[in-house]
């Protein structure tokens, strides 16, 4: 029975309105009482949470149980397809690092896996195991904690230390923990409240190893880096860099030849970097170009030499410069790789004696090798209509080989090794799928449709091969849209299960990403956030029109600011679709926006604006924002998904969405809550258990389709 013809009483969450003045506008809001007034305390404790709110969200999550029964058998059945096409044993391509490989694996049943390394060599594929995570993963279970997410894992340059970084609450404070890898004990006491970020230095010896971390401050942002020599007990970890500007995350990173650590400091248009020399770590953090307002650059070092990838001098789509590294300030760049619009640099990394950069042009990624003593280049491109592409990186600097990795909506992940010198390319590993896959049976076509100001929008289908555009087909149709980032056309083995079904999967590559260069990005964020919900209507009613689905059976998929798109897709065009599913929504953003108390507000600013200080960016918020614009009129079947201890999209903006949504609407289908009470923004963690979110998802899609008709 399709979930929308069930007659169910939803929870009713009480109004307490609170009117709020703000640059001589006034707004109300009925539930903003959702919002725990020690919300810092709930994202380490969730058990402090306020009686009243913890009553109505537990209450709207034993509606949508009741609501969603009889897709249980459902979610059982996709569960097993999505379980099936997992290798239960799978392991990566180990990484050389001297005299080791390292690597990550499965046995059967994991859920995160072990490290592992093996000696150059060595024929026992067994290897060395450096850390269980599952183990630790059923140590935290024991303890009381039902999350367990583990973040970096890294050994130290003489390979006796690893340390590693565990979060067991969902709100991403990380507690790293160093471990002599002869012994398998601790070396010094865990390192707590930090945000998962952390570098050995390079100055090993009997008595002295320095490890640098950064630390989240008390508005869970990570702003402050740290430095101790970790063989020395008695040593008083030293406060190296404090980020002054709370609109200014920081994180840390190592050279590519290792030589420096990078305390790197950005927003979302602005960035700085300074430099610890990797071997006399004590030595005070030297910056190498000050930040300027909208001027982005990264270092890469090489010889003596940095390459700097930067937008500065007008290069929207990035330009690559050099410097001497005795001299890294901005006066010193010369170019080296001019600016080509619409030839967007989306990375660069540093080989000895090459320089390697992946560029996306026409909508389509490819690698650039560039023999630094030559200055002849090579292209790595594929010939699929969409396809995704990225370099993988590895620890050794000195080699002749480039490792990078491929996928397209039909074509399983692979992994090459690529020797730079001789062109030979190597096959290391495709990604297996047990019960079956062949890419003859689907198709991808990479269309474009045109928006309502004429810009064209690039869209990627994926669909069975027998498909028929005959307007029939349910269709999932995902949006992201902001940030830059662009969803890339990569293989995704959930989607079968629902093409499989019938369903035809649309990826709309809108403006707010960089699918179309840097300038793409631009014309969707600030005062023209609108074009990116008015492309992903558009799109919606373009693939109508061209019968690869019909207005009503189109299900938005979105998570986080993607729940921002499809929130207010919905809000302008409730008809087109048949259902929305919005994973951890950024649907309150005027609110949100307004607060600078929350961990990501500040940082948020040059993305969305300022509504405290701007009147032009409060009215332009206020225009789209999904939960002020929420109003009397008939809402599909929603499924709003939220994480208690989330500290990207807080708990209260999907409960506050959901709370009016069902104020306002107007027909007799479910809007569904589901809150994680376990978990933050990246839901269950586990390779099995995330895909219990996902069955269930797709479960309430698969629902809503049988009722289309």
């Amino acid at each position: 029975m399709p979930i929308f013809d069930q007659k169910l009483t939803p929870p009713r969450a009480s109004k307490r309105p609170r009117t709020i003045g703000q640059l001589g506008r006034e707004r109300v809001d009925n539930y903003a009482w959702l919002k725990d007034e020690n919300w810092r305390k709930v994202m380490d404790d969730p058990g402090v949470l306020d009686a009243d709110i913890r009553a109505y969200l537990e209450a709207e999550n034993k509606y949508v149980k009741a609501v969603m029964v009889d897709t249980k058998s459902l979610q059982a059945k996709l569960l097993a397809e999505m379980k099936g096409r997992i290798k239960d044993d799978d392991s990566s391509v180990p990484s050389p690092d001297g005299p080791w490989s390292y690597a990550h694996r499965f046995r059967p049943g994991d859920q995160h896996g072990e490290y592992y390394r093996i000696k150059h060599g060595q024929t026992d594929a067994k290897g060395e195991t450096l850390l269980d995570a599952d183990a630790l993963a059923s140590k935290a279970k024991k303890q009381g904690f039902s999350f367990f997410d583990l973040g970096g894992v890294s050994h130290s340059d003489d390979h006796k230390y690893l340390a590693y970084a565990v979060d067991v609450q969902g709100a991403e404070r990380y507690e790293i923990t160093i471990l002599e890898i002869e012994t398998g004990l601790p070396v010094t006491k865990p390192i707590d409240n930090t945000a998962g970020d952390f570098v050995f230095a390079d100055d090993r010896d009997d008595d002295s190893l320095t490890l640098f971390w950064v630390e989240r401050d008390d508005n869970n942002r990570p702003a402050k880096v740290w430095r101790k020599n970790i063989l020395d007990k008695a040593d008083k970890p030293v406060l190296i860099y404090d980020e002054p500007d709370a609109g200014f995350f920081v994180s840390l990173g190592g050279s590519d030849t290792g030589d420096f650590v990078e305390i790197n400091c950005h927003d979302h248009t602005s960035s700085e970097t300074l430099l610890i020399p990797a071997k006399t770590p004590t030595i005070a953090p030297i910056c190498a170009e000050p930040r300027v307002r909208d001027r982005e650059y990264d270092l890469h070092d090489h010889a003596d030499d940095f390459y700097i990838l930067t937008n500065t001098g007008g290069a929207t789509d990035f330009k690559i410069m050099r410097a001497k590294q005795a001299s890294p300030g901005a006066t010193h760049w010369q170019d080296f790789i001019p600016h080509t619009p619409g030839t967007l640099i989306l990375g660069l990394e540093t080989y000895k004696g090459y320089l390697v950069r992946l560029e996306r042009i026409n909508a389509l990624p490819r690698i650039i090798i560039r023999d630094l003593s030559t200055d002849e280049e090579t292209t790595i491109s594929f010939d699929e209509q969409a396809y995704a592409l990225g370099l993988m990186g590895g620890y050794e600097f000195k080699t002749k080989t480039l490792r990078f990795n491929y996928s397209s909506p039909t074509t399983p992940g692979q992994v090459f090794d690529y020797n730079m010198q001789t062109g030979e390319r190597i096959l290391r590993k495709t990604t297996q799928i047990p019960s079956g896959h062949s890419p003859k049976d689907y198709k991808t076509e990479r269309i474009q449709i045109k928006a309502r100001d004429g810009e064209s929008i690039p869209v990627t289908i994926i669909m069975g091969a027998n498909f028929k555009r005959d307007g029939k087909a349910p269709c999932l149709l995902y949006g992201y849209g902001s940030y830059g980032i662009t969803i890339s056309a990569a293989f995704r083995t959930n989607l079968l299960s629902l093409i499989d079904r019938g369903f035809v999967y649309a990826i709309a590559h809108i403006r707010g990403g960089k699918s179309k260069g840097y300038d793409w990005y631009t014309k969707g964020k600030l005062k023209t956030k609108q074009a990116t919900f008015d492309d992903f209507v558009d799109v919606g009613h373009g693939l109508a029109k061209m019968g690869y689905t019909s207005e009503g059976h189109i299900i938005a998929h979105g998570g986080s600011a993607g729940g921002l798109l499809v929130g207010a897709a919905v809000n302008q065009a409730p008809e087109l679709f048949g259902g929305v599913i919005a994973a951890v929504p950024f649907v309150d953003v005027l609110n949100t926006m307004s607060d600078e108390s929350l961990p990501l507000t500040p940082p948020e600013w040059p993305e969305w604006g300022n509504p405290l200080t701007d009147k032009a960016a409060y009215d332009t918020i206020a225009s789209y924002c999904p939960y002020t614009n929420v109003k009397d009129q008939a809402y599909p079947p929603m499924l709003i998904t939220a994480g208690l201890t989330d500290p990207r999209v807080t708990y209260w903006e999907p409960a506050k969405w959901a709370a009016k949504l069902r104020d306002h609407q107007k027909c007799d289908v479910p809007i569904l809550l589901k809150t994680n009470m376990d978990a933050g923004h990246q839901g269950e963690p586990g390779r099995y258990d995330s895909l219990k979110e996902t069955a269930f998802e797709y479960a309430f899609a698969v629902s809503l389709a049988e009722g289309f008709g």
